[in-house]
């Protein structure tokens, strides 16, 4: 298939386009010109993570810390719209009445925060010329796995994932959308050091109860001082328990005829290590061995449990 080329995905009676670029495909395009801010790098920002899944939980977890540290803890400012409105999805095209992540972003007004899922040889040039801050959010593959697999089932606007079995080849292969999880990872490692990138892993924001250390990084990244007061009360309506009933993060207002949360809830559990209730020994073996041998040569290193 070249480059241009576009494969149509159906499911469910939903159609949907997916383009292929540099041997990845997404669903869009036409981002490639999409505009960076030039409002300095201080008051924008982009959050892309690994590709599981599409709209995963810990990149919304980051987009929440954001959206309040830059609303200085406004909860009810924080409730404006839902989170793919307030921060839009770049490479995501959606059916009406719902809005793709390109139109909302070329009509954002500036400071904009953005998502994506790309891989850092594919995000538009600007964002590199501009100089934007960017907050990598990074999650070990064996939950990634099982994330993926299960947005994978409810989502009507991704391919069937076929049984688990199944699912585990094609991850470890890259034959999933955005590509391979190892070269995603590493490439925005690998970048890290060139550009204003911070780099954050989700094993770490779990770690503990008071998540306060990965946020107050977050905070220093993006030049901003706050109140211990301001900091305790975003820690605590962007945990876990509070972000699941709140209807502008948890996606409960996309139509079940894109995502069914009664096949499995876009906010599941929320902790690390749940790989361990579907990987057999086996499967596992097998799935340390491919890693050792895909992440050989890097420094980046991820933990399976905490």
């Amino acid at each position: 298939m070249r480059p241009s080329e576009t494969l149509l995905l159906v499911r469910n009676e939903l159609e949907f386009a997916l383009h292929l670029r540099e041997g990845i495909f997404q669903l869009t395009f036409e981002i490639i010109n999409l505009k960076a801010p030039q409002d300095g790098p201080q008051v924008s920002s982009l959050i892309p993570s690994p590709l599981p899944p599409p709209l995963t939980p810990c990149t919304t977890w980051t987009q929440e810390i954001v959206d309040m540290i830059q609303n200085d803890g406004d909860v009810q400012k924080c409730q404006r719209a839902n989170t793919f409105d307030r921060h839009p999805f770049i490479e995501w095209a959606l059916p009406p009445p719902l809005n793709s992540g390109l139109d909302l972003a070329s009509k954002m007004p500036s400071p904009r925060t953005m998502k994506t899922h790309l891989p850092v040889q594919l995000l538009p040039p600007s964002f590199w010329k501009e100089n934007s801050k960017i907050i990598y959010v990074a999650r070990n593959p064996k939950d990634s796995l099982v994330s993926y697999y299960h947005f994978s089932r409810m989502s009507k606007m991704m391919p069937d994932p076929g049984t688990w079995e199944e699912y585990i080849e094609a991850f470890k292969a890259g034959k999933v959308l955005w590509g391979s999880w190892y070269d995603h990872v590493k490439g925005w490692w690998d970048a890290k050091d060139q550009h204003p990138i911070l780099y954050l892993f989700y094993e770490d924001m779990k770690e503990v109860k008071d998540p306060k250390r990965e946020i107050q990084k977050i905070l220093k990244f993006l030049e901003k001082e706050m109140p211990e007061e301001v900091l305790n009360k975003i820690i605590y309506h962007t945990s876990f328990d509070v972000m699941k009933q709140n209807s502008m993060a948890n996606y409960t207002t996309v139509p079940t005829v894109l995502m069914n949360q009664s096949v499995s809830p876009f906010m599941r559990k929320g902790m690390p290590g749940d790989w361990k209730n579907y990987f057999t020994v086996a499967q596992n073996e097998e799935f340390d061995k491919d890693y050792q041998k895909k992440m050989a040569g890097s420094t980046l290193t991820f933990r399976t449990e905490i």
